[in-house]
Parts: structure tokens; sequence; C-alpha cells
């Protein structure tokens, strides 16, 4: 604090506050030296004269912070300075630049010879000049707005604890952070970290609080792992997803910086970097000290490895923590029609109500296993059109895997037109599209999608030699295959000797094989190499035949308002309970209760039911059939 800003601050001239410091103020009204004196006095001012009249060491060093409470790194300053024969004089800005600035003059009167100085905000650096006045070096730290500042290097720890979670195979990796100095910093390193392991940053994965946003995104496994910048909030996120009963690291994974004064804890012991406070405070108070006394000499930066307390909330991601289901097939946009009577030859028909859904069969399993609470991935095309991206929004919503999804270009994305009428029974035409370019190079280009897969669910709306590829290649991986022949007329060899279960339904099973009864057609494609064959019959149930056994299982009694996706909603319910370990006839009759429920809303992905809703009213009309 200079003598020109004690009179800027009284309100008086220069030789004003002079003749008051000199006790030359006979002239001066008592009044003008009382507020004189009362800032010379807050501002701990003495003349420089004094100051300087001194030119020996005091082994003082002057610690400046924003705020002394649960400073960590001061413990590390004052154990160096005891060290090193110095004593620390410690002066708190409480955030407010006018004690940062009264701290300064304090500390000059001290005569200290250095500084570590913790600015308020840049607009604090105009005080420097007092230090460099008196000839006192000075250190800045803990400031990442100012230029050579000494910092703990957070961007280089948030890039660590990302890239345990990148180690672990997780791409879904959200950042939950608290305002605060570390914040951008922080945020720079997650960034980083993202970029360099080719992930891409999404702006809508970094939160400030724990949202409801959050949570149900970690709810459907599109958020797998979350690195924290401060502990309390890791904690804090700890205890919400506990008491909702979510496993952690089986559902999420958690991993967070941590201050190192900060106790241990038995429980939860949450996966962490320790922030080394205490090494930095030592580093700080000898590199000042290094200042003072060798002042020609470098000094090296503050370097230091950060080590991670544990794995214990580390793990590898929900999503490949279970087998999953790969759908091939066909994707569209469906365009509803309800009319009041089908339309027929020569005649038309009035529609009451239009809509459309992201639609096909690849579309609407994927997503009816998806709500039934598998992991599910999806092959097919699209085109390069806004239908597409209806297409990839929805898969994002149910956490679907997109990757084995290409985009053709001069192509439209394939649309399915249905036709519904009041009772529920349907028309449907299709319009191909990017579903006719569909190959065998598509599936070679996704095989490794096919590791881990335990259900290969495949139709022939799409190309058969596509299909048989994706068969082929499910069986390479150890996976069973589930057919729906749509839309064709005749089935390959090659593709039916790759097929554990066939499911058509009644008019597609007389179209592929004319001849016979039920048995008959069954045992036809027994022959032909598939292992089991379920031919559904709408309101009268289906039919099951394989090697072993036969028999014919009930339609449950539901109001059916529009069956068009009932097929869909049957085969993924199939496939997902036989995943989850139910013999082939119990699977089958949970798969007829989702069936039954799709039938009694418009539409087919608005109509597939999900798993909480399904097994509780299965609870209540046949409970047992839940037992495996």
């Amino acid at each position: 604090m200079t003598i020109r800003e004690i009179a800027e601050l009284a309100g008086v001239s220069i030789s004003t506050v002079s003749k008051i410091m000199n006790h030359k103020d006979h002239s001066i009204s008592a009044e003008t030296r009382e507020r004189v004196l009362k800032i010379v006095k807050e501002f701990n001012y003495a003349p420089y004269s004094n100051a300087m009249s001194s030119n020996s060491k005091t082994f003082i060093l002057g610690i400046l912070l924003r705020s002394s409470n649960s400073n960590l790194t001061l413990n590390g300053i004052i154990e160096a300075a005891r060290a090193l024969g110095y004593t620390v004089l410690v002066a708190d800005s409480a955030g407010s630049l006018e004690q940062e600035s009264k701290g300064i003059t304090a500390l000059c009167r001290h005569s200290v010879d250095g500084v570590l100085w913790e600015p308020v905000c840049a607009d604090s650096l105009r005080y420097a000049n007092s230090f460099s006045t008196l000839h006192i070096p000075w250190l800045y730290f803990n400031s990442w707005q100012v230029e050579n500042a000494c910092n703990i290097d957070f961007e280089q720890m948030a890039y660590l604890a990302t890239s345990e979670l990148v180690a672990s195979r997780h791409t879904g990796i959200a950042c939950l952070l608290s305002d605060g100095t570390r914040t951008n910093s922080f945020l720079s390193g997650y960034r980083r970290c993202l970029f360099d392991a080719g992930i891409a940053y999404q702006e809508n994965m970094v939160f400030y609080d724990i949202s409801e946003i959050l949570l149900n995104r970690i709810t459907n496994h599109s958020i797998t792992g979350i690195v924290n910048s401060h502990f309390s909030n890791a904690l804090r996120l700890y205890g919400n997803l506990s008491g909702r009963h979510y496993r952690i690291p089986a559902d999420v994974s958690l991993i967070s910086l941590r201050d190192d004064a900060r106790e241990a804890l038995d429980f939860p012991q949450i996966s962490s970097f320790t922030i080394p406070h205490f090494l930095f405070g030592r580093h700080l108070c000898s590199r000042l000290i290094h200042l003072i006394e060798h002042p020609e000499e470098a000094v090296e930066p503050f370097l230091t490895k950060p080590v991670l307390s544990n794995h214990t909330t580390i793990g590898i991601p929900f999503t490949q923590q279970t087998r999953k289901l790969m759908v091939v097939g066909s994707i569209n946009i469906d365009n509803y029609l309800k009319v009041d009577e089908l339309p027929t030859t020569g005649k038309a028909t009035i529609t009451s109500t239009s809509s459309f859904y992201p639609g096909g069969k690849a579309i609407n399993q994927a997503i009816g296993a998806a709500r039934l609470g598998a992991q599910v991935a999806v092959i097919g095309n699209v085109g390069n059109d806004v239908d597409s991206d209806r297409i990839f929004t929805s898969l994002q919503e149910h956490s679907i895997d997109s990757g084995g999804i290409r985009r053709c270009t001069d192509v439209l994305t394939g649309k399915a037109y249905i036709i519904v009428q009041h009772d529920g029974d349907s028309m449907i035409s299709i319009l191909s599209g990017a579903n006719g370019y569909l190959s065998p190079e598509d599936i070679q280009k996704n095989e490794r999608s096919f590791e881990n897969c335990s259900y290969c669910l495949v139709q022939t709306e799409v190309p058969q030699e596509a299909i048989a590829a994706a068969c082929q290649t499910a069986h390479k991986y150890g996976a069973k295959t589930i057919l729906k022949p749509a839309a064709c007329s005749v089935l390959m060899e090659q593709l039916l000797a790759h097929v554990d279960i066939l499911v058509p339904n009644f008019d597609e099973v007389n179209v592929l094989c004319p001849n016979g009864t039920l048995r008959e057609k069954a045992d036809f494609f027994l022959d032909s190499g598939v292992d089991t064959v379920i031919i559904t019959l709408g309101p009268e149930g289906c039919y099951v035949k394989n090697r072993e056994w036969e028999a014919s299982f009930p339609a449950m009694n539901f109001q059916s308002v529009d069956n068009t996706g009932a097929g869909d909603a049957f085969i993924c319910a199939l496939a997902v309970y036989l995943q989850y370990g139910y013999e082939l006839k119990r699977a089958i009759r949970i798969a007829t209760y989702a069936a039954g429920f799709s039938t009694t809303r418009e539409g087919v992905v608005p109509a597939l039911i999900d798993k909480n809703t399904l097994e509780a009213y299965i609870r209540q009309v046949e409970p047992e059939l839940l037992n495996y």
C-alpha cells in the first residue's frame, strides 16, 4: 500500500497524509486526522523509508491465501519452512480484494523475505508493485487465470481418472463437476482423454449436479462411468445410487479426485486419486526459498504422478457384463393408417387417423428386447435422409448399439405402409429402400459385434444372402439363431442349415410349405436342418415341434386393437427369456403374454411391453411361470 493509495482512500492530498505520518499536522482538523489514521491502521501502512531502513533478512515467509480454512497446502508450506529455518506469517484475504490489499501491506510492514501468493482474482495483480518496490520476491499459486502461477495439474489428474474408465472399456463416460478453481482444468483433462481415446465429447455428458437426467441416463445405461472432480460429489452420488438400489460398479463405475487430508473411510471405498496438497505445499515453500537464496538458478516444476487408491468402484460397462442379442434385418419408418374396413379390389376406404413410428422387424425386435432388459446391437441399412435420423434417435433412447447400421447414399430409408382395421386385422405394404442393399459384406464388417452374443434374431425382409451370412457368423461365435421368414416365398437351403428356431405365422408357413398338416409342415423344416419350429396362430396361440417333443400353447386373452407387432413381440420376448436361462416351454409361455400385450395398443414400437410391467402382470395371473 503506497502513500498515494492511502490519500485516495481518505479523500485527501498526499501532503496531508505525509504531515499526519510525520506529526506535522497541527493545521489539519481532528476529523481528517482520525480518518487518515484509521485507514493507515487498517492497511498496516508504514512509510517505505522506514520499511527499508533495515537490509537484514528476517527469515519470515509471507503466505497470502484466498482462504486459510481447510487449506491443505498450508500444512506442507509450514513443514518445509520449519525444516529450512524459516517462520511463516499467514494473511487470509477471505476472497476479498480489500482484505487482500490489507494483507499485502501487513506482509510488507513485517519485511518478509518472500511471499507465496494465492490471488483472489486477476485484478489482484495490480497490488504486486507493493512487493516489487520493496524487492520482495513472490510466487503466485493456485491461480489458473495468472500466467506463470504454480498450480496442481488438475487437467492431468482428470485425464488419468478418465483413462482408468477408458481402460475398463467404457465409452459412456460422464463428468460430474463442482464450481471452483479446478473446474475448467478438470473439464479440459476429461475432454482431452476422450479425444485421445477416440470417444466423441458430448456436452450433455457434463453435469454440475446430481439431477434426475443424470440418474435416468444411468438407469438406461447410456452412462456407464462417471469421473468426479470433488470427492464430496462422489459420496453424494454413491449414497443416492445406493438408495435407489443401483449396484456399483455393476450398474455404473465411479472415480473421483480426493483431498489428501480427508479422514479415511471404511465405507464406501470410492476409487480415487489423491490430490497432493501437502507435497505441493512443500514444493512451493522450497521453490520460494530457492528464489530468495539462489535467484539466478532455475527451479524444477512440481511433478508427481498420483496413485489410484483402489479399483473398488471401477468395473467393466454394464453393456459388456451380460451376453447380448444381435438383431439383423429390416429398418423402416412405419406409416399407419386406421380404417373401419380393410380395402379390397375396386373399393376405396377412408382413413380416420394416420401416424408414423420407427419400425421394421429389426427395430421392432431390438427395441422390444431392450425394453425387456437385454443388451442389444443392430445390423442393417438406412438411407441418408431425415427418416434415418429418427431411427438413430430412437435406438439411442433405448441404449441400443447402432454401430452396425450403415447409411446408404442416394437411397431412401425403408418404409412400411400399414393399414389397420378396427378389430386389429391389418395389411402391410413395404418399400425396401436401403434394406435391399444389406449384403454379406455388411455382416463381415461387423463380425466383432457377434462376440459375446447369445442369440441372433434375423428376418427375411432383407436379402437372404446377408441373413445366411449373419446366421453363419452367429454360429461361429456360439450364438443361436431365430428366424422370422417374412415377405418371402422360399428360404435358401444354406440359410435353413444355420437356423436354430424358425418362427413363421400361419400364412407364412403355408406360403413356404403349401402342403400337409402343421406337423408335416414343421417336419419339413426340421428335415432341412432347423432345430425347433414355432408356428404362431394368432388368437389360437402357437404350435411347437422339435426332435424331442411337440405341443400347442394357447394365446393370452387380450382385447385386440392392432395385431401388427404381435410376432415381433413374441420373438424378442422368446429370445430374452431364453437368454435369462428359462427352458423353451416357459419362454414360449412368457412370449405369448408379451405378444398379447402388444395387440392392445396401436403401432408396434409403442405397444412393446417393458420387463417390469410384463412380469408384474404374470405374477398376478401365473406366478409360478417366472420360477426357473
